[in-house]
């Protein structure tokens, strides 16, 4: 008898991504030992992304092209759209993709055995950042999780993610009762990941990069490496963005649970300086440990923008 592969859905977010969404299609209906639909969404594009789509769709039968439903404006949006659109009940897997990656063969396989050695709801990787000069950097992500990492940070690259039927079943339901609120939350894994994981779901961070995260210069997000991005980091947190949206997150998912510490107020002031002395149990990396508990206090005593 012919072997039962999975079959995953992957949701993949399309604006302007004609020089490389042809070659990120090919890696994912490549995939090894998975049966694969993908499902595009596209931000009305000026570079010809819809043309180029649907001409793909045409010659491939795993592709579908979701109808237009206006500008998302960002990535996040895209998603959520994705995710309410997208029928998964004949899908054993959700997953994610960006259009300007090239995934390992094996990427789809390593993360359903994985799912179901690990005995877990989600997976996640680590990924291997490369730039047109040829430069490569592991980008590790796969530190153990603690308490409360989940309200402060994503569990890798939303492009890793691969998720249970049931578990994508059940957050889809969340963001539906809560869909107006949810426009307001920038980035779509940090999200997942914070309801999976404060509502009992085990997620796994895969120490090997089963992806080539492409880096250029339209990147919304990209590789967090060197300076830069840390003073990026650092003028997110004070102009209030990223403590507003540690407030946003943890009142969407967990409504009546772990955050109470965080949810219904405003981190400010007493709050940071107590929270800084949580900081081992809100960030993976000890790196970030140090700098979470140190933003706090610079936050409380010089407060921010917002």
């Amino acid at each position: 008898m012919p072997v039962e592969h999975p079959k995953v859905a992957v949701l993949l977010a399309a604006y302007n991504g004609t020089p490389w969404i042809e070659e990120q299609l090919s890696s994912i209906l490549n995939q090894s030992a998975v049966n694969v639909t993908v499902y595009i969404s596209i931000d009305p594009s000026s570079d010809g992304t819809e043309a180029l789509c649907r001409a793909y769709a045409a010659e491939h039968s795993g592709v579908v092209i979701l109808p237009e439903s206006g500008r998302f404006g960002g990535a996040s949006r895209n998603f959520f759209r994705l995710i309410r659109d997208v029928d998964f009940d004949n899908f054993d897997f959700i997953a994610f993709s960006d259009q300007d990656d090239v995934w390992h063969s094996n990427k789809l396989l390593r993360a359903t055995q994985s799912i179901a050695e690990q005995r877990v709801d989600a997976y996640s990787s680590n990924v291997t950042a490369f730039w047109p000069d040829g430069k490569t950097v592991l980008l590790d992500k796969a530190q153990p999780q603690v308490d409360l990492d989940y309200l402060f940070e994503a569990a890798g690259p939303g492009c890793t993610y691969v998720m249970s039927n049931a578990l994508a079943g059940s957050l889809k339901a969340s963001m539906l009762a809560n869909w107006q609120q949810l426009q307001g939350v920038s980035l779509h894994d940090w999200y997942c990941y914070a309801y999976a994981r404060s509502n009992g779901y085990r997620w796994y961070i895969d120490p090997g990069a089963s992806m080539d995260y492409r880096q250029h210069e339209r990147n919304q997000v990209g590789a967090n490496t060197g300076l830069r991005p840390l003073i990026t980091r650092y003028k997110t947190i004070h102009d209030g963005w990223w403590f507003s949206q540690v407030e946003l997150i943890a009142t969407l998912v967990t409504p009546e649970r772990a955050s109470s510490f965080i949810r219904g107020r405003q981190l400010r002031g007493m709050q940071l300086v107590k929270l800084s002395f949580r900081a081992w149990q809100c960030r993976r990396r000890v790196r970030d440990k140090v700098f979470f508990f140190f933003i706090c206090w610079a936050s409380a005593l010089l407060g921010s923008k917002s």
